[in-house]
């Protein structure tokens, strides 16, 4: 009776394979925004964001700032494009990836995991976000005390950035998962291409076969 419930459970399972393809395509429509604004952001105010690549005591302090700025911000933006579409998205999650990594290291790491900042209770918490959150509840004394805190809180509560790794990293995860999985069955051209490369292929080997057994 067990293995057969196992077994019928697993055939359940099985058969939710048929619509895998929704799983790749949701990870590139939640990724799609994401790198499209960031790129555009980074384009529409190209020259401080090259300021900010270059400069080492406010920004990140790269070589060839202007080049580096150009490909984070092209590799974002074409990259977005073709995770709508579908489009190369294993070559893509390559360069997205390594843009993803150097984020990472350059820009989060420095402030730990967590991206909103979270007191003693959080197993991410260190002694910048407790610091951060000590604040955080005086500044809302403060608020409470002396200004109109409801409507302050009205359309969502008061945090403190501490812009950590947590997105980046989130990212990062999301398109290792694409480089290995791809686009998806249906809705992505990869599959149309690689649909239409097997028509070919099929073709071919009729084609070959044919001839051989002609010339046998």
């Amino acid at each position: 009776m067990f293995i057969s419930l196992i077994t019928q459970a697993r055939s359940l399972l099985d058969a939710t394979r048929r619509v895998d393809f929704i799983a790749p395509l949701l990870l590139r429509l939640y990724l799609a925004p994401i790198f499209w604004m960031a790129g555009t952001k980074k384009f529409a105010s190209f020259d401080s964001t090259v300021a900010w690549f270059g400069n080492p005591d406010y920004g990140l302090g790269l070589p060839f700032p202007t080049v580096m700025a150009f490909l984070a911000a092209s590799t974002e933006t074409v990259g977005a494009v073709l995770l709508v579409v579908g489009l190369g998205v294993r070559l893509i999650s390559v360069p997205l990836i390594v843009t993803m990594i150097v984020a990472m290291v350059t820009v989060h790491w420095q402030h730990g995991w967590l991206a909103i900042a979270e007191g003693s209770g959080s197993l991410f918490a260190n002694e910048r976000t407790i610091g951060a959150v000590e604040r955080l509840d005086r500044a809302k004394d403060i608020l409470r005390e002396h200004g109109n805190y409801e409507w302050l809180t009205e359309n969502g509560s008061l945090v403190i950035l501490n812009n950590g790794i947590e997105f980046a990293a989130t990212y990062l995860i999301m398109l290792v998962a694409l480089f290995f999985i791809g686009a998806g069955r249906y809705l992505s051209v990869d599959d149309w291409i690689g649909r239409w490369l097997d028509r070919r292929s099929a073709r071919s080997g009729q084609t070959a076969a044919r001839f051989a057994t002609a010339h046998a």
